[in-house]
């Protein structure tokens, strides 16, 4: 008996190890085919749609990003009041126009607007208009020992305001505006962020890329608004990368170390416009 009990416990404990999921390397997703999510801001007439995060069949994936989704509120509708002690976040304004409340103070919201929401404040978003407002939202945790500083004063910009620049290390064939950054820095347009190491828009040329690179201490996601191309995820059969056909309403997640890319279609006239969002996760202690 004791020996069937100890043979019992052998294969017991020896499942799990077997059963062990692999973790992806990256993650893909298409907007159209995703549903909407209960959350703490959802109402009967504001909606989220999870794209990667929280709601997501592999929302353990993300390390620092909480939420990446798109929330739509109705036509007078509004969203249920928030707010996050160690998370920041970041709005994109796809379409429609609304109120967000921040604190005590509001502002108005048109198409192509982006702002950073900081960690410790209340905040809404309304739409007093006759159609539908749809953004995109990243909420991006803080890690414990990031001393938070008391938040500033909001600030609301649109992408009209930003010119159109090379960064170093890409080719010219990609154009990129440069949304949101680190607090410590100044290269963005509103320089706030904690953990976020980048928000932004990269603009292709045809047959314009971004060359394939990878960053080894921060995560990544893509979004594709408009235009065609391959998305590079991982390195493929080759080692070095692996190509996916792109379209607009596609999402991509890429965990630190991935490979990542985009290159355009090489017709005349083709253009291609990706929001993207980079965000600094903790490394290991040890190797393994």
């Amino acid at each position: 008996m004791q020996k069937l009990i100890a043979m019992l416990l052998a294969i017991v404990t020896g499942l799990p190890a077997q059963d062990q999921k692999v973790l992806p390397t990256w993650l893909y997703r298409n907007v159209s085919d995703l549903r909407e999510y209960h959350v703490d801001v959802t109402s009967d007439s504001c909606h989220y749609t999870p794209i990667f995060g929280e709601g997501d069949a592999e929302f353990r994936l993300p390390q620092s990003i909480a939420r990446f989704g798109e929330l739509t509120i109705d036509a007078h509708g509004a969203c249920q009041t928030a707010e996050y002690p160690r998370q920041e976040e970041l709005y994109f304004v796809r379409d429609g126009s609304g109120v967000l409340r921040y604190g005590d103070e509001s502002h108005p919201l048109a198409p192509n607007d982006f702002t950073y929401l900081a960690p410790a404040v209340r905040h809404s978003v309304s739409n007093p208009s006759s159609q539908p407002l749809r953004l995109v939202v990243t909420t991006v945790r803080i890690p414990g020992d990031t001393p938070i500083s008391q938040s500033g004063t909001l600030v609301v910009a649109n992408l009209s305001e930003l010119k159109e620049q090379t960064v170093e290390g890409h080719p010219q064939s990609v154009l990129y505006k440069l949304l949101i950054g680190p607090r410590t820095a100044a290269r963005d347009r509103i320089n706030a962020a904690y953990a976020v190491a980048d928000f932004f828009l990269m603009d292709f040329a045809p047959a314009g890329t971004n060359f394939p690179h990878h960053h080894e201490v921060a995560e990544e996601i893509y979004l594709v608004l408009d235009g065609e191309g391959e998305i590079v995820a991982g390195g493929g059969m080759n080692g070095v990368e692996g190509r996916h056909p792109a379209k607009s309403g596609d999402a991509y997640y890429f965990r630190p170390n991935c490979t990542v890319g985009f290159y355009n279609q090489k017709k005349p006239a083709a253009t291609a416009h990706i929001l993207a969002v980079r965000a600094f996760v903790a490394m290991p202690k040890s190797p393994d």
